[in-house]
C-alpha cells in the first residue's frame, strides 16, 4: 500500500539531511520521523538512510524511491485539484510565503483582494527567505511562494513548478545632497569608489551586488552589513555609504535619501519567481491565488519607477 505521508517524510529528510530539521518542517517530533522511516524501510525490505556524523545520507534504494515519490506527489496534487474543482465556492485555507519585499508589495495586497472576493477563503502569510519557502512548500506547510532564483532549486526540479512573475529593478540609494544626485544620468561604475552597505552574505541581494559590480568592472568596498532594509536606508541617510535598493522596497520619508534609477548597460535586476508544488496549479484555491498574484504583479509593473 502506498503511504504518501511516509514518502513525504523521506522527501523532506532528503532536502534537510537531519531528522531534527525534517521534524521541524513537518511539525512532528524527531522520534516520529525516525519511526516513519523505519516503518517504510521495513515494508520495503531495504535500508533507506545511514548515519554520516550529525547528518543522514540516503542509500541508493532511497534515492530510487525518491524519484517515484516525486511523481506520486505530483499525481496526488492533481488528484486533490480534481476533487476540489467540484466545489462551487472557494473555501478552506491558502498559505502564502515569500521574501520580505515581495510579501509586502505583492502577497499582502493579493491576500486582501482574495479575502474581499472570496469570503469563505482563509489566507495566511509568512515572511521567509527563499530557501525556507521551498522547505515549507515541500513539507506541505505552504501553497504558493514568491522567491528569488539565487537561492532556488533548478528550474526543472521535479518537486516544484517555478515561473517568473515580476522584474524588480535595483536603484542606487544615496544620501541627500550626494554629488551623484546632481547628474542627469548615473551608471553603476560612477559609484565604484563609494562605501557600500549590503545585507549579510546569505541574502540574495549580496550576490546580486557582487555580480553587478563585477560586470561593471569593479569590486565594491563593503563597509557595513545590515539585515533589514529599514536599517540599510537609515545607514545611507546618515552617510555611511550607498546601496542597491530593490524598487519594491519603500524608503521611509524621514530617511533623507535619494533613489537614483541606473542607466547604461549594467542595470541590476532581480526576478521575483512564483513557486508551487508540481501538480497543484489547477487546485481552485491555488489557481485563484496565482491569478491574483499575477494581477498584482502586473499592476506594479505598469506603475513603473516610483
Amino acid at each position: 500500500m502506498i503511504d504518501l505521508r511516509r514518502l513525504l517524510v523521506l522527501r523532506v529528510l532528503a532536502e534537510r539531511r537531519t531528522v531534527t530539521a525534517a521534524a521541524a518542517d513537518l511539525h512532528v517530533t524527531p522520534s516520529a520521523v525516525s519511526q516513519q522511516l523505519r516503518s517504510l524501510a521495513s515494508e520495503l525490505g531495504v535500508e533507506l538512510v545511514v548515519r554520516a556524523g550529525r547528518n543522514v545520507e540516503l542509500t541508493p534504494a532511497a534515492r530510487s524511491l525518491l524519484a517515484h515519490a516525486d511523481d506520486l506527489g505530483a499525481r496526488w496534487e492533481r488528484a486533490r485539484a480534481d476533487i476540489a474543482s467540484g466545489n462551487e465556492t472557494l473555501t478552506g485555507s491558502l498559505r502564502l510565503c515569500g521574501v520580505s519585499s515581495a510579501a509586502a508589495a505583492v502577497l499582502i495586497p493579493a491576500a486582501a483582494r482574495l479575502r474581499r472576493d472570496h469570503i469563505g477563503l482563509d489566507v495566511h502569510i509568512r515572511e521567509l527567505e527563499s530557501a525556507e519557502c521551498f522547505q515549507q512548500l515541500l513539507a506541505q506547510r505552504a501553497d504558493i511562494a514568491l522567491v528569488l532564483p539565487a537561492h532556488s532549486p533548478p528550474a526543472d526540479d521535479p518537486r516544484f513548478e517555478q515561473q517568473p512573475v515580476f522584474d524588480d529593478a535595483q536603484d542606487l540609494l544615496v544620501p541627500e545632497n550626494h554629488p551623484l544626485t546632481r547628474r542627469r544620468e548615473v551608471r553603476l561604475p560612477d559609484a565604484a569608489t563609494e562605501n557600500w552597505i549590503v545585507k549579510p552574505e546569505n541574502n540574495d541581494s549580496y550576490d546580486l551586488l557582487l555580480a553587478a559590480c563585477a560586470a561593471a568592472g569593479f569590486t565594491p568596498r563593503i563597509t557595513h552589513h545590515l539585515k533589514e532594509w529599514f536599517a540599510v536606508s537609515a545607514a545611507v541617510a546618515h552617510g555611511f555609504g550607498v546601496c542597491l535598493l530593490p524598487r519594491l522596497v519603500p524608503v521611509p520619508e524621514h530617511h533623507r535619501t535619494v533613489r537614483i534609477p541606473l542607466h547604461g548597460s549594467i542595470r541590476p535586476t532581480r526576478v521575483i519567481t512564483c513557486a508551487i508544488r508540481r501538480g497543484s496549479r489547477e487546485h481552485p484555491v491555488i489557481a485563484a491565488g496565482l491569478h491574483t498574484i499575477a494581477a498584482i504583479a502586473g499592476e506594479l509593473a505598469a506603475e513603473g519607477p516610483g
